[in-house]
């Protein structure tokens, strides 16, 4: 007999989130769902993520938050830059035209990352009410994007939320070889220039784990949370200078 999948709370607009630690447990259909409902705005995004809940569904879905267990968390001092990619940024660094900006195009990141094609996706999670949502933390101060640029054309990027000195990764695109491997190597620089011990990357993959993210236990998580958006946001703008405070922290490896 089919086993019965648990309960799902129900949230109307203004509800509060269920506690995390109740959320579909491993052995479920969807390990990690924890409720749906809801509304999809500024105030309640700040909520879900101050408590490490995130929102992802798909067309025909209705709204779902999450709160994944282990989460995948990627240390900023543990990144992997190997020895391909430090070539490619020394590369990157040297040829006029070429820069990082930060927050010149967050509309434009973000339509590009719901369009772009990934594997084993027949479409995309980033729909249209889920990019206004984003679009409107954007223009609250919560949400910015790092944008690989080249002779004046955006060819790669990623968005992010951000809450004092907590960094959540969201999506990335590229429109060319290894542009959002650029931008990701621009936010770790960043974060390691202005103290942000990790970027929390959701859930756990194979790539993620190539850049050294590890999976973190959700109580874990919450703590390392708590103490990261209680301390002062950072600046979100991008130097060149950081590009050394990532060669420096970051070993080369295979």
């Amino acid at each position: 007999m089919p086993r019965r999948p648990p309960a799902l709370p129900w949230l109307e607009p203004g509800d509060p989130f269920p506690e995390p630690a109740t959320a579909w447990g491993e052995n479920s259909d969807a390990p990690g769902l924890l409720a749906a409902g809801g509304e999809l705005n500024s105030e309640t995004l700040l909520r879900a993520y101050s408590q490490g809940i995130f929102p992802w569904y798909s067309t025909g879905q209705p709204l779902l938050w999450w709160s994944t267990n282990p989460r995948m968390l990627l240390r900023t001092r543990a990144f992997r830059l190997h020895r391909s990619l430090r070539k490619v940024l020394r590369r990157f660094m040297q040829t006029p035209g070429c820069e990082i900006r930060v927050d010149s195009a967050f509309e434009a990141v973000i339509h590009a990352c719901s369009s772009s094609l990934r594997h084993g996706q027949a479409g995309t999670w980033i729909l249209p009410e889920m990019q206004d949502a984003y679009i409107a933390l954007h223009r609250a101060g919560y949400a910015h994007s790092v944008e690989t640029w080249q002779d004046g054309e955006m060819i790669g990027g990623l968005y992010c939320v951000s809450m004092g000195r907590a960094v959540f990764g969201e999506s990335m695109f590229a429109r060319r070889s290894d542009a959002s491997k650029i931008a990701l190597a621009a936010l770790v620089g960043l974060s390691l220039a202005q103290g942000v011990e990790w970027i929390d990357c959701q859930q756990v993959t194979e790539h993620l784990a190539f850049m050294g993210a590890e999976p973190v236990e959700r109580e874990a998580f919450a703590q390392a949370l708590q103490s990261a958006q209680a301390q002062p946001g950072i600046r979100w703008d991008f130097q060149p200078l950081y590009w050394q405070a990532l060669l420096s922290e970051s070993g080369a490896v295979p």
